[in-house]
């Protein structure tokens, strides 16, 4: 690891959006990077893909000009396939931060040995971490966590990932066995923050401002990571970021044509029909958005997907 200045600042709560497959690519980062959030990080990558130069691997790499600070979350089963990954990020530059993720809960991930299959396996775990710390050229290194497997061992698996000289932990108050589904654990979180020297930051069905303050008041944590809360409403950040609940339609419109441009712009025409499921998302609780919906799933012309976007939520 190099030494330079902290991208970081902790004097107040750090606002992390969570890494989610299929939804926290590059325009979206970039819209909530502008509205709020401190710290972006790219989707889930395979160290597999990256040792070995996947194309499609090299695409979810980049990152928009305001992403600063920026991490890259890889996720791996064996040191040395980490090692050709970490060797691999290190000529790209605009990365601040590697995020080893160690708590994926879905199948093809765990029986890889990778993502929460590394928390039953501490050992494991200290030496992809140990093997990222030592190769890594990058200012930070984090882990995402869930607390356990089967069995509930945050304080365990805690002190383990601080042992090895992560900068950061963010936790995730599931184990893997509750999936997305079971009650978070907002007291596992606590111990973690309880038992590392290191910032921790909670991760779990925050999916509003006062469940965020709740979090942070309960926890103690440093900060507050955000996933599926802020799919279809990402002024969830704005909202922390201003300490305050309100937002008003004009601002809800400005971002959502915002993430469509961005979506345009990085994917061409066919952005405007990646953008549809994030129309479903956006229209919810809105009069018409059944109508709305049916539309766009039609529209594939990218004018015509803005005027219909702007004209629904002109509200």
């Amino acid at each position: 690891m190099i030494s330079s200045p902290s991208l970081l600042d902790f004097s107040k709560p750090l606002v992390v959006l969570a890494p989610l497959a299929g939804y926290t690519d590059l325009p979206f980062r970039s819209v909530v990077k502008d509205f709020g959030v401190d710290l972006t990080i790219s989707e889930m990558i395979s160290s597999n893909a990256l040792a070995y130069k996947n194309r499609r691997t090299a695409k979810m790499v980049e990152k928009a000009p305001n992403e600063k600070p920026y991490f890259v979350q890889i996720a791996g089963s064996k040191a040395d396939v980490v090692q050709l990954a970490v060797e691999k990020l290190n000529t790209i530059d605009g990365i601040d931060g590697i995020d080893l993720n160690c708590g994926c809960p879905a199948p093809k991930v765990f029986n890889h040995g990778s993502g929460s299959n590394l928390l039953g396996d501490l050992p494991r775990l200290q030496k992809i971490l140990g093997t990222i710390k030592k190769y890594s050229n990058k200012q930070y290194l984090s882990a995402k966590i869930r607390i356990g497997i089967d069995e509930k061992i945050p304080y365990d698996i805690a002190k383990a990932i601080e042992d090895v000289g992560v900068d950061l932990i963010s936790v995730h108050g599931r184990t893997k066995k509750g999936a997305y589904k079971a009650p978070v654990d907002y007291d596992a979180i606590k111990t973690v923050v309880e038992a590392v020297d290191i910032p921790v930051i909670a991760n779990g069905d925050i999916k509003d401002y006062a469940k965020a303050q709740e979090v942070l008041k309960y926890t103690g944590a440093a900060g507050v990571m955000i996933g599926r809360g802020a799919i279809g409403k990402p002024w969830i950040f704005h909202q922390i970021a201003t300490n305050s609940e309100d937002i008003s339609t004009q601002l809800k419109k400005k971002i959502i044509l915002q993430h469509y441009d961005g979506m345009v712009n990085h994917y061409g025409e066919y952005g405007a029909v990646m953008f549809r499921k994030f129309c479903h998302k956006y229209s919810k609780g809105y009069n018409g958005a059944n109508e709305f919906r049916q539309k766009v799933n039609f529209i594939t012309d990218t004018n015509e997907m803005r005027e219909t976007i702007e004209q629904f939520f002109d509200v």
